[in-house]
């Protein structure tokens, strides 16, 4: 049986370096004496100390509060909910008061934005030095849990196709499956050094970590402003490893490496959204020695399928085939598995499916059923909506989601969280977001409203203007429309309701 998460530490050699960055290096001995003390400051000290589940909210940078967090959480016997730091302060407010948290750990700048009413009674705000403090302090250290695997100890939010985002429930096996699974498949090694680019609030980011410590190697963390600063830390640190999205890769093919970065880089992984020919053939005179590992996962299951790196010339349109320790399903609507070459939907199963939603029983019914009756496992598998094909050699192709998700430079965002934002503007009577094909960020952000009648004569001229300033100050950057567009009348359905189809025929226009 796998160990808790909070293990760890362990798996590395004592001097070996396991985080690096601006802050210095710290070794695996280092990491696990200050994972033991901020446990036990979090059991012991803080606010009196914390119910045993309590859930602790972290709104953070990079950094190593940020990074040994999640191994504190759970050695401490509570769940991390990471948020994620593009997030504004109304999308903040309702993780905190979803998830029920007890402390929200970020920094002082960050706690400024927060407005009356988006902290929940009883929540304690503590901020990032204090978090530092603790794990410098000399002070008593709480050892390795013996946690249960099976039990809960992170709730990770990710955006569904309608409504506000969810918290998806994962164990300790979970996340210890998936750092083992990912390592195993892109021969991760001690002597590895990942480049830590994505946030670490994603499924995708955190692995970064976890994947890397499971095989003894070493995390470099970094927040970024120019892509140049990529390279340079390439270079400074000998990154072999670096997971992106397309919207990444494209700003990283357009900028000269140094030949110290080039001569270190082993692999690149992508997820995300699918890498195009054009932009795979840039990323090969990039990078000609470099394995580039295409890759599909939804959050409920963390990853369902990879492409080794010698098939992505011959198929660069799949999404591979399963990673281990999951098992992946291509089946009908009435449960059945197709056959090759039929469409169907992707149907994951195995130990990395998630324990459903966070106090959400009516969407993770939806979503979390019992497996087909061709399952290997059994139990309860994650349908994705998704439909994929399988090909003769049992490769997969995606086809297209069945929901309305715009996908959008690696974020899963939901059209309900812009339209709600943009309902709260003076003026604005209805909202649909969209998403459009776009080559650099996967889909752009296409935005309609409809005006109040009152005013639609006399400030439709500047709504738009007004709308997206507004929307600015909102919502998180990745959530901002390429393109609004004002309707004097939104076109309907015979029902009466908006119609997608034709509103998703003009998002294809815009891009004209």
């Amino acid at each position: 049986m796998l160990p808790p998460l909070d293990h760890l530490p362990s798996r590395g050699a004592a001097r070996a370096t396991a985080l690096a960055g601006k802050f210095g290096t710290i070794d695996y001995a280092g990491m696990e004496a200050m994972v033991g003390r901020l446990a036990h400051w979090l059991v012991h000290e803080v606010h009196g100390g914390l119910a045993p589940g309590s859930r602790i909210a972290a709104w953070l940078p990079k950094g190593v509060p940020a990074a040994l967090l999640p191994l504190a959480v759970a050695r401490a016997g509570h769940l991390y909910v990471p948020i994620n730091p593009l997030l504004k302060h109304a999308q903040a407010a309702h993780i905190l008061a979803d998830s029920g948290a007890a402390m929200l750990i970020s920094q002082p700048a960050r706690f400024a934005t927060l407005e009356p009413g988006d902290v929940p009674e009883g929540v304690a705000l503590v901020e990032d030095s204090a978090i530092m403090a603790a794990m410098e302090a000399s002070a008593p250290a709480l050892p390795p849990s013996a946690a249960d695997p099976d039990a809960l100890v992170e709730i990770l939010y990710t955006s569904g196709s309608t409504g506000r985002p969810k918290g998806v429930m994962l164990s300790h096996a979970n996340l210890m499956i998936g750092a083992r699974s990912v390592a195993s498949y892109l021969g991760l090694a001690a002597d590895d050094r990942t480049l830590a680019l994505l946030p670490l609030s994603f499924d995708y980011g955190q692995n970064q970590l976890l994947s890397t410590w499971w095989a003894g190697g070493c995390v470099v963390p970094l927040d970024y402003l120019l892509p140049r600063d990529v390279a340079k830390t390439a270079a400074r640190h000998g990154i072999t490893t670096l997971a992106g999205v397309p919207p990444l890769w494209m700003q990283l093919v357009e900028i000269d490496w140094p030949a110290e970065a080039r001569t270190t880089l082993r692999r690149i992984t992508n997820s995300g959204g699918a890498l195009t020919r054009p932009l795979i053939e840039r990323l090969r005179a990039s990078f000609p020695a470099v394995d580039i590992v295409a890759m599909y996962g939804l959050t409920e299951a963390f990853r369902s399928t990879f492409l080794p790196p010698a098939m992505l010339a011959d198929h660069p349109e799949s999404i591979g085939r399963a990673i281990p320790d999951a098992e992946v399903l291509v089946v009908r609507p009435d449960g059945s598995v197709t056959a090759d070459d039929e469409s169907g939907e992707l149907v994951h199963c195995g130990p990395l499916v998630a324990q459903g939603y966070w106090r959400d029983a009516e969407r993770t019914a939806r979503r979390f059923r019992p497996a087909p009756p061709a399952s290997v496992h059994g139990g309860t598998a994650v349908w994705s909506g998704d439909t994929v094909v399988r090909d003769r050699e049992g490769l997969l192709r995606f086809v297209g989601r069945d929901d309305a998700m715009i996908k959008s430079a690696g974020n899963r965002i939901s059209p309900s969280e812009i339209e709600e934002a943009a309902l709260a503007v003076a003026g604005v009577a209805e909202a649909c977001a969209l998403g459009r094909p776009d080559e650099r960020l996967g889909q752009a952000i296409v935005l309609f409203v409809g005006g109040e009648p009152a005013l639609c004569e006399t400030d439709r001229e500047v709504l738009p203007d007004r709308l997206a300033e507004q929307l600015r100050r909102a919502l998180p950057s990745f959530m901002q429309p390429a393109t609004i567009m004002v309707l004097a009348d939104m076109p309907r359905n015979p029902n009466g309701k908006l119609d997608h189809a034709a509103l998703a025929a003009m998002a294809l226009e815009t891009a004209a």
